[in-house]
């Protein structure tokens, strides 16, 4: 399917869906990637994987991201607690909560 470039540029920003979550079920679209994910109650991850791809960009429970220099660069790990509020960029293939609740957006 071609997408014009409005389309294109929409997808990125998460108009192809979004889910939400407050269980430790493990979110996997079935059709993209989740580009952004919105903390609605104070959250924990058990599992924040990235997309495949040259080198690790985005902040995960698996790695630290490749992009940061110096100290802190560190995976996320499940006593990192994100604040209600906050919004996590990046393309993420599969997500699993280990406390609070999100949306996730796919693009």
């Amino acid at each position: 399917m071609k997408y014009s470039r409005s389309e294109s540029g929409n997808i990125g920003l998460g108009q192809k869906g979004s889910v939400f979550s407050d269980t430790t079920d493990n979110l996997t679209p079935a059709n993209g990637v989740f580009v952004a994910i919105t903390v609605i109650d104070d959250a924990t991850f058990s599992v924040l994987q990235p997309e495949e791809g040259d080198g690790v960009k985005y902040a995960s429970t698996t790695t630290a991201s490749s992009l940061g220099a110096g100290d802190g660069n560190e995976a996320i790990d499940s006593s990192n607690e994100f604040a209600a509020g906050t919004t996590i960029f990046g393309r993420y293939k599969s997500i699993t909560l280990a406390s609070g609740a999100i949306i996730a957006y796919i693009g």
